[in-house]
């Protein structure tokens, strides 16, 4: 069975604050990371405050600048002057979108980084294509891990869930910064595995979220539709923050929004879909393990997007030809 790395609780773990006097072992390591939106941008701030010296490149302009100017990470223009600046053996970190960019990066940074040196994935990825990455880069000696990472854009502040793959000796030149960029040293992080293992635990979180996020929604909309009972769903969500059995970080973020706009007016029906989603899934399948919940939970995402208005047109159409019902067209309701 797969353990994570033995951490040290011999000591108490400094807080994000204490770490900002600089007390971490690890102040004078260097990481290069790629990709400097919202994840990796706040990513590199929390390492900075560790000490931790970042290089740091993005493809559109002026990002890498930007937090240079704050004081973050060291700009570099491109990824041969990244990894040219990081003392040997090398870690990069990977924060860029899943599919092409990520090819494409991983293949040209393969015959920049030498024997030794440590690349890793840090977005969403499908495990599989991360075993295939692993293996081509051990041909030119080159480690990789594959890095679950969660926490949005409260990661800076409260640190980040991180599940990650790779051989040990990849996984420890990782765990260090691990350490930092999780909530506590010693919690919050886990070597789950080899090569893939990362990517197929934050795959698989991220189905699960998709299952509690309908789950809330679904409930918050059966409360908000018994309008005899006059309920106040934000202070009703609020309550269940407080002892209830479904109290949990996703419901703290939807009381508070709730409080601000309880009738959502503004908003869109329509729910994004990301790959892991559709992953998870196909997953369920592959193995033939029931996950009804997750699989239902993806299906809905689809119908918010509108995929599914041409089976719903269909079957308006087949109710009105085998029972002469009333069918809406054009904001008008017609009968044949």
């Amino acid at each position: 069975m797969p353990t994570r790395l033995a951490p040290d609780r011999s000591r108490t773990t400094p807080s994000i604050h204490r770490r900002t006097r600089n007390p971490h072992p690890m102040a004078s390591t260097a990481l290069g990371l790629i990709g400097l939106g919202r994840m990796g941008g706040n990513m590199a701030r929390r390492l900075a405050r560790a000490g931790v010296r970042v290089v740091g490149f993005d493809a559109t302009p002026g990002a890498a600048d930007g937090l240079a100017a704050e004081g973050v990470l060291h700009a570099a223009a491109t990824p041969d002057a990244l990894v040219a600046a990081l003392p040997s053996p090398r870690v990069v970190w990977l924060m860029v979108p899943a599919g092409d960019a990520t090819e494409t990066t991983i293949e040209a940074l393969s015959t920049r980084l030498a024997p030794g040196d440590t690349l890793v994935d840090g977005g969403n990825a499908n495990y599989k294509d991360s075993q295939r990455r692993a293996r081509a880069l051990a041909q030119r000696g080159v480690g990789f891990v594959d890095c679950g990472v969660s926490g949005g854009v409260w990661g800076l502040e409260q640190g980040y869930a991180l599940m990650f793959g790779g051989s040990n000796d990849a996984a420890r030149a990782v765990e260090p910064f691990a350490r930092i960029l999780a909530p506590a040293s010693d919690r919050g992080w886990l070597h789950c595995g080899p090569a893939g293992a990362g990517h197929f635990a934050k795959m698989i979180h991220n189905g699960i979220e998709y299952g509690m996020m309908q789950a809330y929604a679904e409930g918050f909309a059966l409360v908000a539709g018994k309008r005899e009972f006059g309920i106040d769903v934000a202070k009703l969500a609020e309550t269940w923050r407080h002892g209830s059995v479904v109290r949990s970080w996703l419901l703290d973020l939807t009381a508070d929004f709730l409080a601000r706009d309880a009738a959502m007016e503004g908003v869109a029906p329509h729910v994004a879909d990301s790959g892991e989603g559709r992953w998870t899934v196909a997953e369920a399948i592959e193995q033939g393990v029931p996950a009804p919940v997750l699989a239902l939970a993806l299906m809905n995402r689809f119908d918010s997007q509108g995929r599914g208005d041409y089976a719903n047109r269909m079957l308006a159409k087949m109710r009105q030809a085998f029972g002469g019902h009333a069918i809406c067209g054009s904001g008008t309701e017609t009968k044949p």
